[in-house]
């Protein structure tokens, strides 16, 4: 009786982690993306097309070309940096989506130091 408990269990945590990925209804469109930065909200808004990202943060406008490695993952590489830092390519990986959001993952191409975050889809 106990096992079979134990298993119901289980399988019910493991069906309530079960995230959707339906990238595809990400990969294109107009998003914002707002995280909190030493107690201050911070919002960017940006376009993607398949080979381009174009931001916009603090009245100021960067692209980026997007090159995806698979359905679910891109890396970003700015076209015109301004410094070392903005030189180093970006790797994202959406994990789950929503109607209209997406939590992914991101961090600096051979950093192993990963940040999360949320994307809302605006088109």
């Amino acid at each position: 009786m106990k096992k079979t408990t134990l298993l119901l269990l289980a399988l019910f945590i493991i069906s309530c982690n079960n995230h959707e990925r339906n990238c595809q209804d990400f990969k294109t469109g107009k998003f914002q993306f707002t995280q909190n930065i030493d107690g201050k909200k911070h919002t960017s808004t940006f376009t993607r097309t398949e080979n381009l990202q174009i931001e916009t943060y603090n009245r100021k406008t960067d692209t980026a070309t997007v090159r995806w490695v698979n359905d679910c993952e891109f890396v970003l590489q700015k076209l015109h940096p301004k410094n070392m830092k903005e030189e180093k390519a970006i790797s994202m990986k959406i994990l789950f989506t929503e109607k209209n959001s997406y939590t992914f993952e991101y961090s600096f191409v051979g950093n192993n130091k990963k940040s999360r975050g949320v994307v809302t889809k605006l088109d």
